[in-house]
Protein backbone atom coordinates (compact mmCIF):
# COMPACT_ATOMS: atom_id res chain seq x y z
CA UNK A 1 0.00 0.00 0.00
CA UNK A 2 1.92 3.06 -0.71
CA UNK A 3 1.05 6.85 1.06
CA UNK A 4 2.05 9.89 -0.78
CA UNK A 5 2.07 13.48 1.21
CA UNK A 6 -0.59 15.94 -0.76
CA UNK A 7 0.22 19.51 1.00
CA UNK A 8 0.44 17.93 4.13
CA UNK A 9 -2.51 15.58 3.95
CA UNK A 10 -1.58 11.84 4.04
CA UNK A 11 -3.70 9.88 1.01
CA UNK A 12 -3.96 6.35 0.70
CA UNK A 13 -3.29 5.98 -2.74
CA UNK A 14 -4.86 2.59 -3.72
CA UNK A 15 -7.79 2.96 -1.51
CA UNK A 16 -8.27 6.89 -1.26
CA UNK A 17 -8.44 7.25 2.20
CA UNK A 18 -7.67 10.42 3.40
CA UNK A 19 -6.65 11.16 7.28
CA UNK A 20 -8.99 13.86 8.85
CA UNK A 21 -6.63 16.91 9.95
CA UNK A 22 -9.05 17.71 12.47
CA UNK A 23 -8.10 14.60 14.81
CA UNK A 24 -4.84 15.71 16.01
CA UNK A 25 -6.62 19.03 17.38
CA UNK A 26 -9.69 16.83 18.90
CA UNK A 27 -7.13 14.71 20.47
CA UNK A 28 -5.23 17.35 22.44
CA UNK A 29 -8.31 18.77 23.13
CA UNK A 30 -9.76 15.46 24.62
CA UNK A 31 -6.56 15.62 26.55
CA UNK A 32 -6.74 18.95 28.01
CA UNK A 33 -10.07 17.73 28.87
CA UNK A 34 -8.92 14.45 30.83
CA UNK A 35 -6.25 17.08 32.59
CA UNK A 36 -8.66 19.34 33.90
CA UNK A 37 -10.91 17.00 35.02
CA UNK A 38 -7.59 15.09 37.51
CA UNK A 39 -6.91 18.18 38.36
CA UNK A 40 -10.41 18.82 39.80
CA UNK A 41 -10.42 15.52 41.24
CA UNK A 42 -7.07 16.02 43.33
CA UNK A 43 -8.02 19.52 44.08
CA UNK A 44 -10.95 18.19 45.51
CA UNK A 45 -9.13 15.36 47.15
CA UNK A 46 -6.24 17.19 48.62
CA UNK A 47 -8.62 20.35 50.22
CA UNK A 48 -11.43 17.40 50.85
CA UNK A 49 -9.18 15.05 52.89
CA UNK A 50 -6.08 17.37 53.74
CA UNK A 51 -8.66 19.97 55.78
CA UNK A 52 -10.97 17.42 56.20
CA UNK A 53 -9.27 14.91 58.64
CA UNK A 54 -9.50 16.68 61.86
CA UNK A 55 -12.36 16.88 65.32
CA UNK A 56 -15.45 18.03 64.10
CA UNK A 57 -14.45 21.19 66.93
CA UNK A 58 -10.81 22.06 65.18
CA UNK A 59 -12.91 23.34 61.86
CA UNK A 60 -12.87 26.80 60.98
CA UNK A 61 -15.80 28.24 58.74
CA UNK A 62 -15.50 30.20 55.73
CA UNK A 63 -19.38 31.75 55.08
CA UNK A 64 -20.58 29.19 56.97
CA UNK A 65 -19.18 26.37 55.30
CA UNK A 66 -16.20 23.95 57.52
CA UNK A 67 -13.03 24.92 55.09
CA UNK A 68 -12.29 21.79 53.76
CA UNK A 69 -15.97 22.05 51.91
CA UNK A 70 -15.33 25.67 51.18
CA UNK A 71 -12.32 24.76 49.61
CA UNK A 72 -12.59 21.74 47.88
CA UNK A 73 -16.35 22.25 46.62
CA UNK A 74 -17.07 25.52 46.52
CA UNK A 75 -14.00 27.70 45.25
CA UNK A 76 -13.08 24.45 43.75
CA UNK A 77 -16.01 24.78 41.56
CA UNK A 78 -15.18 28.43 40.99
CA UNK A 79 -11.95 28.05 40.31
CA UNK A 80 -12.56 25.06 37.79
CA UNK A 81 -15.36 26.51 35.87
CA UNK A 82 -12.89 29.85 35.22
CA UNK A 83 -10.70 27.07 34.05
CA UNK A 84 -13.27 25.37 31.58
CA UNK A 85 -13.67 29.00 30.24
CA UNK A 86 -10.20 29.58 29.31
CA UNK A 87 -9.36 26.25 27.90
CA UNK A 88 -12.11 26.76 25.62
CA UNK A 89 -11.64 30.06 24.75
CA UNK A 90 -7.82 30.09 24.31
CA UNK A 91 -7.03 26.42 23.54
CA UNK A 92 -9.85 25.08 21.88
CA UNK A 93 -9.91 25.66 17.85
CA UNK A 94 -13.52 26.46 15.86
CA UNK A 95 -13.55 24.13 13.34
CA UNK A 96 -16.51 22.81 10.92
CA UNK A 97 -17.65 18.95 12.11
CA UNK A 98 -19.15 18.37 8.23
CA UNK A 99 -17.26 15.96 5.77
CA UNK A 100 -14.25 17.30 4.58
CA UNK A 101 -13.19 17.05 0.78
CA UNK A 102 -9.41 17.22 0.01
CA UNK A 103 -9.78 20.29 -1.54
CA UNK A 104 -11.62 21.55 1.96
CA UNK A 105 -9.07 19.85 4.05
CA UNK A 106 -5.93 21.47 2.61
CA UNK A 107 -7.88 24.99 2.50
CA UNK A 108 -8.06 24.20 6.48
CA UNK A 109 -4.57 23.59 7.11
CA UNK A 110 -3.69 26.64 5.56
CA UNK A 111 -6.26 28.20 7.75
CA UNK A 112 -4.85 26.56 10.85
CA UNK A 113 -1.12 27.15 10.12
CA UNK A 114 -1.78 30.91 9.42
CA UNK A 115 -3.65 31.34 12.69
CA UNK A 116 -0.78 29.52 14.68
CA UNK A 117 2.09 31.48 12.97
Amino acid sequence: MSVKEVDNIKMDSTEGFMEDPRYKQCNKEARYGVILGLLNLVWWYVFGYGLGDKPVEGYTYILGFPSWFFFSCVLGAIVFIGLTFFMVDKLFKHMPLDKFTEEEAKEYLKSIEGKEA
